[in-house]
């Protein structure tokens, strides 16, 4: 049994009890989960141990602490969203410019038509390289950017839309350099991160390296596990992923062969579409700050609040829907953000925010004032709806549902 560590406002035992659930019947290794509302932290909890592959059966395991970071994939993009978003806000980017107004490099191939937005919804057409980069390549910060400038679309831009698995990175990240003249990772420390206290980073500096747990590959149980939902992806999905000549694979190989993500270098590089670092604290914190303002916030914007309403109205409003070329299922977006619908189901219609594939999940919903963050160590199948990360929000909506009973 898991000694779950942490606290629970009253009334979200429930939430207490599916992460307790999630040890003792989904295989989680190492997991945190918090919950702010209103700005306020109602949940904080923590168990099991900081790194996935610490298998010790002599209780030498060094166990998750309350300040244990992860690497947290493919969340990290809604945490990236938020930059252009923010730019847009503060009259510095313009969400209906062309990309290639600002980067004249991308206009190559057909792409000078291609808008910010596009970007934001999966729709720049680029979610492949036709030579996929090397690890090194892919953290070197000058690669990434030439190749998808010089990369051929597979679909008119604007017209249909495709999960970015890794392109994101160097798209996203090199529209904010040329915009602002600093990397992503300095403008999220600079303009995010430090003015609200998070422990959250694109690019993680060496002396927090002993923070991070490491992550693994872990089988998810057979059987009840994940209470209803899909285990077993339908087979068009499966044969997507078996294909090497699909999109599916395709975009998630852009980087050939996939880069240690435990490797420092890679903890260290600006990968906007896979490699932040934080705390489910930050990430949670992160999301709340997106919808409402933080008391303890030193920031004088909004009183710690990140996005003006017409920016969230932005965020959470629709902009790509319909079967996925690459995830091949139904995917929603907004505008940097996944939105609540069958492929990745949140807490609510008006709920918006980003899973990471393997597990880990954040969001906020506006409506029930919450903000989410969910990390783990254990990299189970799946890429928008993990049977653990889904189990904490049933139990978030049954607990908010009993007190509004």
């Amino acid at each position: 049994m898991v000694d779950v560590q942490g606290t629970v406002a009253a009334g979200f035992e429930p939430v207490r009890d599916a992460f307790a659930e999630n040890f003792a019947r989904r295989g989680e290794r190492g997991a945190a989960l918090v919950l702010y509302r209103e700005g306020e932290k109602i949940v904080d909890l923590w168990g099991g141990t900081k790194h996935a592959d610490d298998g010790d059966a002599d209780g030498a395991a060094e166990p998750w602490a309350p300040d244990t970071a992860q690497v947290v994939r493919s969340v990290t993009k809604g945490v990236a969203a938020a930059v252009p978003l923010l730019l847009h806000q503060r009259g510095q980017l313009d969400l209906d410019g062309r990309i290639g107004t600002y980067w004249p490099e991308f206009k190559a191939n057909g792409k000078d038509r291609v808008l910010v937005r596009h970007l934001l919804g999966h729709r720049t057409g680029v979610p492949v390289l036709d030579t996929p980069l090397t690890p090194h390549e892919a953290l070197d910060g000058i690669s990434g950017p030439r190749a998808v400038a010089a990369q051929r679309p597979v679909w008119e831009p604007g017209t249909d839309h495709g999960y970015h698995a890794q392109t994101y990175s160097w798209l996203m990240s090199e529209l904010v350099r040329r915009v602002t003249g600093r990397t992503i990772g300095r403008w999220i420390v600079e303009e995010i991160s430090r003015p609200l206290g998070l422990d959250l980073w694109l690019g993680l500096p060496e002396e927090q390296r002993g923070r991070v747990g490491r992550i693994a590959s872990v089988e998810a149980p057979a059987g009840p596990a994940a209470q209803g939902l899909r285990l077993r992806p339908k087979r068009s999905v499966t044969e997507a992923y078996r294909d090497p000549e699909s999109l599916t694979r395709r975009a998630f190989a852009a980087i050939t062969p996939l880069p240690d993500e435990n490797d420092p270098a890679y903890l260290a590089a600006e990968l906007p579409a896979s490699g932040g670092v934080a705390t489910a604290d930050a990430l949670a914190r992160f999301y709340a700050a997106l919808i409402g303002p933080l008391p303890s916030a030193r920031t004088a914007r909004a009183g710690g609040r990140l996005f003006a309403p017409a920016t969230l109205t932005l965020a959470r409003t629709e902009e790509s829907a319909g079967p996925d070329r690459v995830l091949v299922v139904g995917t929603r977006f907004g505008l940097g953000y996944m939105l609540h619908g069958p492929a990745s189901p949140l807490l609510g219609p008006g709920s918006f925010g980003h899973p990471g594939r393997g597990g880990s999940l954040a969001f906020a919903d506006p409506e029930a004032r919450i903000g989410f963050g969910y990390v783990t160590n254990g990299m189970q199948r799946g890429v928008t709806a993990d049977p653990r990360a889904q189990a904490l929000v049933r139990a978030v909506r049954t607990a908010l549902a009993a007190q509004e009973a």
